[in-house]
C-alpha cells in the first residue's frame, strides 16, 4: 500500500507531494478502485429497502480516496508531467473509465437508485437532496443503465476508446508545443520586442545552452513576439508553427484522433437515444438544446459581424498606410492591432506592465476578495508543493476559521500545459456534522521574473489572473452538503459566471488603486491610464466577439450532426468558419487538431458557454455598478446565492435569486460597444 492510499497525516490533510513517487500512482489507483468497488457492493447488496440515505447519499460519499488520488494525479499530469506520468495516464484512464461504467451499469445499484427516484414525491427531500437524486439517476440513465446488455457492452467499449483518444490528443498537443523553438542569433530579428521579452528570450536560450535568443510556442514567449516583433517573416514562421500543432502528418498528428472522437461521441449519443452528442450534452445545461445555442450564437453574430468587418477594414487600411501591407494576414493581426491601439489611446502593455507586478496583483485580488467576501489570505510554508514555483496559502474568515487551502502556480515550464485553469485537490462537503473544507488551485503561465525585473504582467494577464481567481472563489466559498454538488460542480454554461464577473474589477479605478502601483517608484497608476484602460476595453470587441462565436460554431459543427461523413478535418473546419472568417486561410494550419477545450477538456458542445456567461457576468456586474463595486449587500447576495451554492439548484433559479430578475444580453452588448 502506498502513502496515497492512507489518510494524509499532514497539515489540513493536504497532499504529501514530497513523499509521492511516480511509481506509487498505478498501485494506488488499483487499490483505491478495489476499495471503491467494495463500497459500491455494500450499497448495492444492502438487504434493507432503498432509502435516500442508504443509497443516494452513500453513493455520493463513496470512493473519496479514489477521488483524491485522481485529482492529485491528473492535476500533476497537467501542471508537472513527465514521460512516466503520461504513460501511467494511458494505463489508468481505461481503468477509471471501466470503474465508472461498473457503477453506471450495475443493475442492482441502479434498481435501488430508481426505486428512490420513483418514490421521490413521498420522501420530503430538501432542494439539495432532490438535485442530488436527479443527478444520480441521470448519471445512470445517461450512461446506459436502461440499455439492454449487448448495448451496455458497446457503450463500455466506446468509453474506453474515448478516454484513451482524449489523452493521446492532449499529449500530442503538448509534444508539438515543446518540439518547436525559434533560435535567433541576430539581434535585429528582435526589433520591436520590449526589453523584458528580449531578456526572457535570452534566459530561455541560456537555459538551453544556446547563444542568442529562443522564442517558443508557450504563451509568455509567443504572445509578445506576435504583438511587437517588427520582422513579419519571423511572425509568419511563429504563427504557422502555432497553427500547425498536431496537423503535420507526423507521429503527433491529431487529425484521425479528432475524427474518431467526434464519431465515437455521436455513436454514444445515438446508443443512449439522443439525436446527437450536442443533444446529449445540452440536456444538462442552462441552454437545454442545440437550437438555443445556435440561435444564441447567430443572434450575437448578427450584432458583432458588422462591427467586426468595420474594425477589420480599418485595421487593413492602417497596416497599408503604415507599412504598405496589401493583404492583412493572421500573423499581422496582433502586431497592427497593438500599434493602432497605441495610436488611438496612446496605450500599450509596456506602459502598463510596471504597474502590474505579479506579487502586487496577487495582493490586489486577495484584498478585493477580503472586501467583498470577508476572506483573509495568509501565505504558509508548512504544506507540501509539487514544484518550487508554487505558492501556498491558508484562507480564513474574519474569525480565523479555515475556509480553504489555496495553491497558486504561475510560471511556464516544460512539464506544464499552456493556458490557465482552476482545479481542485480536495472537494468541500459536510459529513457527520463536520464541514470539510476544500483545497483549490490556480494554474497559469505568466512571464517569469528575469535577472533585472520581477514578473510584470500584461493587462491581459491581469484579467486572466482575476478570471481564474473567480473560479477559485467558487471553490473556496463552497458550502454544500454533497461533494458532487460542491463548488464548480455546476452546469458548464454557468461555471464561467464567477470567473468572468471578477474580471470587471480590473477596469475600475476604486479596485485598481488597491494594487496597481509602479514596481520601482510605488506610484499609484495614474487616473489618465485608468481612463485609457476603460476607453480601450471595447477596442476590436467586434472582432474578438466574432472570434469567440467562430470557436463556438466550430465546436457545434463537430457535435451537432452525424460526423461520419467527414473525411477532411481541414475542409470541415473551413466550412464551419465560412460566416465568421476575416483573415485569408492558411493551408498549413488547422485549429481543431489543437482545440484542447473540446477534444481533451470538458467543453464539447460547450464552448458557447463563454459568451453565454458573459451575458450573465455583464448583467451581474451592472448590479454591482448600480450599488457600488464593493457594496456588501450585493456581494453577500452573490456569495449566498451563487458562489456558495455550487450546483444545488437550477442555475437560473440561483441567478434570479441573486439579481431579482433574469439576465438580459443588453448589458453585454452595451459594454462591448455593439449597441449604444
Amino acid at each position: 500500500m502506498t502513502i496515497l492510499n492512507t489518510s494524509f497525516d499532514t497539515p489540513y490533510q493536504t497532499a504529501p507531494f514530497s513523499k509521492i513517487k511516480d511509481d506509487d500512482f498505478l498501485p494506488a489507483f488499483k487499490k483505491a478502485i478495489k476499495d471503491a468497488k467494495a463500497e459500491i457492493d455494500i450499497i448495492s447488496n444492502n438487504s434493507e429497502s432503498p432509502t435516500f440515505e442508504n443509497t443516494v447519499e452513500a453513493l455520493d460519499f463513496s470512493g473519496e480516496q479514489l477521488d483524491r488520488i485522481s485529482s492529485i494525479f491528473f492535476n500533476l499530469n497537467s501542471a508537472e508531467t513527465n514521460d512516466t506520468i503520461q504513460k501511467i495516464a494511458q494505463e489508468v484512464s481505461p481503468l477509471l473509465s471501466e470503474f465508472s461504467n461498473d457503477i453506471t451499469l450495475n443493475e442492482d445499484l441502479f434498481k435501488r437508485v430508481k426505486t428512490v427516484y420513483e418514490n421521490k414525491d413521498n420522501l420530503n427531500l430538501t432542494t439539495e437532496q432532490e438535485t442530488l437524486l436527479d443527478k444520480k439517476y441521470k448519471g445512470f440513465s445517461r450512461n446506459g443503465a436502461n440499455l439492454p446488455e449487448v448495448k451496455k457492452i458497446q457503450l463500455r467499449d466506446i468509453d474506453k476508446k474515448l478516454s484513451q483518444l482524449k489523452l493521446k490528443f492532449g499529449e500530442n498537443v503538448l509534444a508539438e508545443t515543446n518540439a518547436f523553438e525559434m533560435h535567433l542569433t541576430n539581434e535585429e530579428d528582435l526589433s520591436g520586442l520590449p526589453g523584458g521579452a528580449k531578456e526572457a528570450a535570452q534566459q530561455l536560450a541560456e537555459a538551453k545552452g544556446k547563444e542568442g535568443w529562443v522564442i517558443t510556442l508557450d504563451y509568455p514567449s509567443y504572445i509578445p513576439f506576435m504583438t511587437y516583433a517588427d520582422n513579419r517573416e519571423l511572425r509568419k514562421t511563429l504563427a504557422i508553427a502555432a497553427g500547425a500543432k498536431a496537423f503535420k502528418g507526423n507521429e503527433f498528428d491529431n487529425q484521425n484522433n479528432v475524427l474518431q472522437i467526434a464519431k465515437l461521441r455521436h455513436e454514444r449519443a445515438k446508443l443512449l437515444g439522443y439525436k446527437t452528442h450536442s443533444h446529449f450534452v445540452l440536456e444538462q445545461r442552462m441552454a437545454k438544446t442545440p437550437e438555443t445555442v445556435i440561435d444564441f450564437l447567430n443572434e450575437l453574430l448578427e450584432k458583432a459581424k458588422p462591427a467586426a468587418i468595420i474594425e477589420f477594414k480599418n485595421l487593413e487600411a492602417f497596416a497599408k498606410e503604415l507599412d504598405g501591407i496589401e493583404t492583412l494576414q493572421k500573423w499581422d493581426g496582433s502586431y497592427y492591432s497593438e500599434k493602432l491601439k497605441q495610436k488611438l489611446y496612446s496605450l500599450d502593455d509596456e506602459q502598463l506592465k510596471p504597474y502590474f507586478k505579479l506579487e502586487n496583483v496577487i495582493d490586489g485580488v486577495f484584498t478585493i476578495a477580503e472586501r467583498l467576501y470577508d476572506l483573509k489570505f495568509e501565505e504558509i510554508d508548512n504544506i507540501d508543493k509539487y514544484h518550487e514555483d508554487v505558492l501556498t496559502y491558508k484562507v480564513t474568515d474574519l474569525n480565523g476559521n479555515l475556509v480553504s487551502i489555496f495553491y497558486a502556480d504561475f510560471f511556464p515550464r516544460p512539464g506544464k500545459r499552456n493556458g490557465a485553469w482552476m482545479t481542485v485537490y480536495k472537494s468541500q462537503y459536510i459529513k457527520n456534522g463536520e464541514n470539510s473544507r476544500p483545497h483549490i488551485s490556480n494554474v497559469c503561465n505568466f512571464t517569469k521574473p528575469t535577472k533585472s525585473k520581477p514578473s510584470l504582467l500584461t493587462f491581459n494577464e491581469v484579467t486572466t489572473l482575476f478570471h481564474e481567481f473567480g473560479h477559485a472563489l467558487h471553490g473556496i466559498l463552497a458550502n454544500t452538503t454533497y461533494p458532487s454538488l460542491s463548488g464548480t460542480s455546476v452546469f458548464w454554461d454557468f461555471v464561467e459566471l464567477p470567473s468572468q464577473v471578477l474580471e470587471n474589477w480590473c477596469y475600475e479605478k476604486e479596485a485598481l488603486e488597491l494594487f496597481a502601483t509602479h514596481y520601482e517608484t510605488g506610484e499609484v497608476i495614474p487616473m489618465e491610464l485608468i481612463k485609457k484602460i476603460k476607453a480601450s476595453a471595447a477596442f476590436h470587441e467586434g472582432m474578438q466577439t466574432l472570434r469567440q462565436i467562430s470557436f463556438g460554431l466550430l465546436d457545434m459543427s463537430w457535435h451537432n450532426k452525424n460526423p461520419s461523413a467527414i473525411t477532411s478535418v481541414k475542409a470541415h473546419e473551413n466550412d464551419a468558419f465560412k460566416n465568421t472568417k476575416l483573415y485569408p486561410d492558411v493551408p498549413e494550419n488547422c485549429m481543431s487538431t489543437a482545440f484542447s477545450h473540446i477534444f481533451q477538456g470538458g467543453y464539447s458542445s460547450g464552448y458557447y458557454s463563454y459568451k453565454w456567461a458573459e451575458v450573465l457576468d455583464a448583467d451581474a456586474f451592472e448590479y454591482f455598478l448600480e450599488e457600488g463595486i464593493f457594496n456588501k449587500d450585493v456581494a453577500e447576495k452573490f456569495k449566498n446565492h451563487v458562489l456558495s451554492q455550487g450546483g444545488i439548484e437550477d442555475p437560473m433559479t440561483l441567478y434570479k435569486r441573486f439579481r431579482g430578475k433574469a439576465p438580459r444580453p443588453e448589458a453585454l452588448l452595451k459594454r462591448a460597444g455593439l449597441i449604444n
